[in-house]
């Protein structure tokens, strides 16, 4: 039980799939899982999707890695030893496709962090580099990198930019938000983008993804998600002009980039991030709250923004409640401009994260679920659920927020592919600590409990702190470096 009095149930307490159906019951959500993890060409994970593919690459399975924040690249967004890593790492994993990998900003003031990836001329090498030792990691590992199928997920921080200073915000942003301005610095009309400087934003797009091409992925992930500035725009409701205010304007510049990358010349693929859903910003309950523990999370006092106008997907008179309209009809988008996956995630790292990634332990900058995370973990898994019954057939859906599951991972993508719920399942922190998680469920039906990803959050913590990212409790390469100490001394303060 937390400081908040909301009882949440471990995972790893549940020893059988009864204990976790029971459990699942109890809560009153619809979580299904299979009675045992299948291997082999028996797995619905093993299945290909047939007569689908990305640059005339069939995908040889149905996971995929999807994309992280780096905090641990050069100060002008080159690679490391420690990036490389993570790639190779993401190679062993098994998956056919690589959803983004990581989030490359597409030019240096759009970073969210002074260490992240930037796709431009300077790092192109490195960017080959990147992609060369995943698909190498991948051909040594499992005899054939034919079936992979690699893209790169090009991205602007906008609110949360941070591109010089690790602690200092220098957000850019898409309109004026009566909650988030406060929080992330924003206090002038002249943080938000201009019409002209949107044209100029969609050139970036357009050289990245031409670097992308040049270094073989095979497709872009024109990010749409988590708050950052092109999710934004989804709910610039109130922005006047031509990228504001209708959904066909607020759409406007995904339409635009795609024509413009097609328009050079440029024959990458194009898939999509998206947070299919928000809700109002969160905070620890001040009445809860004691000195180095958050409270639960409670939503900002939000009456006074009705109807809320400021985000996607949600109910404008009940923002904590969804709706499905417009993110449908952004899919049936997509698919009218021939993109052809589209990755859906939900909320904010930011500004919700109970909503985004459910977690049994929060980050530093966090609060207390409000909830047990596994009700975080249905709500994703039926929005993606109700969104592939009405989404266009040839568009392509990945679902996310799997990591929670743990153990009982396996069980539940089973169970989500067999039925038709999703067309691929997301992996993205629990690879940190445990890459080979799904190859080991296919080739031999069990996982090493020892390395599952127990949602610690210190691969958020770290970075919230200055330090670099990666799995400090469960990967022996982060637990014995120097930053695993301070990272401790940090979270006691």
């Amino acid at each position: 039980m937390n400081n908040s009095g909301v009882k949440t149930t471990r995972i790893p307490s549940l020893k059988t799939v009864a204990d976790f159906r029971n459990h699942v019951a109890a809560l009153g959500i619809e979580l299904p899982c299979e009675d045992q993890i299948l291997t082999g060409s028996a797995s619905p994970l093993a299945q290909p999707v047939t007569g689908w593919t990305l640059n005339g690459k069939q995908p040889g399975n149905r996971y995929a890695v999807q994309p992280m924040e780096g905090w641990d690249g050069t100060p002008t967004g080159g690679i490391t030893p420690e990036v490389l890593r993570r790639w190779q790492r993401f190679g062993l994993s098994g998956a056919k496709l690589i959803f983004g990998g990581e989030a490359m900003a597409v030019r240096p003031d759009g970073r969210a962090n002074p260490n992240q990836l930037v796709i431009n001329e300077q790092n192109k090498a490195g960017l080959a580099r990147l992609r060369d030792t995943l698909v190498q990691a991948h051909r040594e590992r499992f005899g054939s990198a034919d079936d992979l199928v690699i893209g790169f997920q090009l991205t602007h921080s906008g609110r949360f930019c941070k591109p010089v200073d690790k602690f200092r915000m220098e957000p850019r942003v898409a309109f004026r938000h009566p909650i988030l301005d406060r929080k992330f610095q924003v206090s002038s009309d002249e943080q938000v983008f201009r019409d002209d400087e949107i044209e100029r934003l969609i050139e970036d797009y357009v050289r990245a993804a031409r670097i992308a091409w040049d270094v073989g992925a095979d497709f872009v992930d024109i990010k749409h998600c988590h708050g950052y500035l092109l999710h934004e725009f989804l709910g610039a409701h109130t922005r006047p002009g031509k990228y504001g205010g209708s959904f066909e304007n607020r759409t406007r510049i995904l339409r635009e980039m795609v024509e413009a990358i097609r328009a050079s010349g440029n024959r990458i693929e194009i898939g999509v991030r998206l947070s299919a859903f928000d809700t109002v910003p969160f905070r620890p309950d001040p009445v809860s709250s004691r000195p180095g523990k958050p409270g639960v999370g409670v939503p900002e006092p939000f009456e006074h923004c009705l109807p809320y106008r400021y985000a996607f997907g949600l109910n404008p008179h009940n923002p904590l409640e969804w709706d499905l309209t417009e993110p449908l009809e952004f899919l049936r988008l997509c698919a009218r401009l021939g993109i052809k996956i589209v990755n859906l995630t939900a909320g904010s790292p930011y500004y919700n994260p109970h909503i985004q990634r459910p977690a049994a332990y929060p980050p530093s900058d966090g609060y207390q679920p409000p909830e047990d995370p596994l009700v975080g973990v249905a709500r994703q898994i039926q929005a993606v659920r109700q969104l592939r019954a009405q989404a266009p057939a040839e568009l392509r859906l990945v679902g996310t927020a799997y990591s929670y599951l743990q153990e009982y991972l396996p069980l539940v993508a089973q169970y989500v592919l067999r039925h038709g719920w999703a067309d691929f399942v997301g992996i993205g922190r629990a690879v940190l600590s445990y890459p080979e998680m799904l190859a080991d469920a296919l080739e031999k039906g069990v996982l090493n409990s020892k390395v599952i990803c127990r949602t610690f959050s210190d691969c958020t913590t770290a970075p919230r702190k200055g330090l670099i990212s990666g799995c400090y409790p469960l990967d022996r390469y982060y637990s014995l470096r120097p930053e695993a100490a301070q990272l401790k001394q940090l979270k006691k303060e």
